[in-house]
């Protein structure tokens, strides 16, 4: 049995959904302390023994347990009402990866989350979050109307 068939067939199997269920509730307890600004809860879902790597949108990658945990600290000052939606999860034995759309009231992000069972329990090793294109034409149709009241224009790369 090749992986393209087999690691499917084990994504789908029974015994995966309890796990894909746990992943899940890890990836909402997540955007619970992001809307919240609670850092506690922050800290105590990433990962403590797998390097940490985190891309916020616009900023370089960070590695590093600290200046991941530093990020969200300064971010969580001023929480936003984030929350999560179409969440895909996939279970590979003791990794999990969510997909899923970040909801922010100036726009939507397509996020990825990925977690590692540490001590019994999912744990976040990465989160990379980016604009989605449709948001951004959305943005481009409201500019197009606010340069037709005002003659000016917006120069873009």
């Amino acid at each position: 049995m090749d992986c393209a068939t087999g690691c499917y067939a084990a994504l789908m199997s029974e015994p995966s959904r309890p796990a894909a269920d746990e992943l899940l509730r890890a990836n909402r307890d997540f955007y619970r302390a992001f809307a919240s600004g609670d850092y506690v809860a922050m800290d105590r879902l990433w990962s403590e023994h797998a390097e940490s790597t985190c891309v916020h949108p616009g900023w370089e990658a960070l590695r590093g347990r600290d200046r991941v945990m530093a990020s969200w600290r300064g971010i969580l000052r001023r929480p936003l009402p984030v929350r999560s939606r179409d969440e895909v999860a996939t279970v590979l034995g003791e990794v999990g990866v969510i997909v899923c759309v970040e909801v922010l009231p100036e726009g939507e992000l397509a996020a990825t989350n990925v977690f590692v069972v540490e001590q019994g329990r999912w744990r976040m090793l990465h989160h990379q979050a980016g604009l989605i294109a449709r948001s951004l034409e959305r943005d481009d149709e409201r500019d197009d109307e606010s340069e037709d009241e005002s003659g000016g224009g917006r120069l873009l790369n």
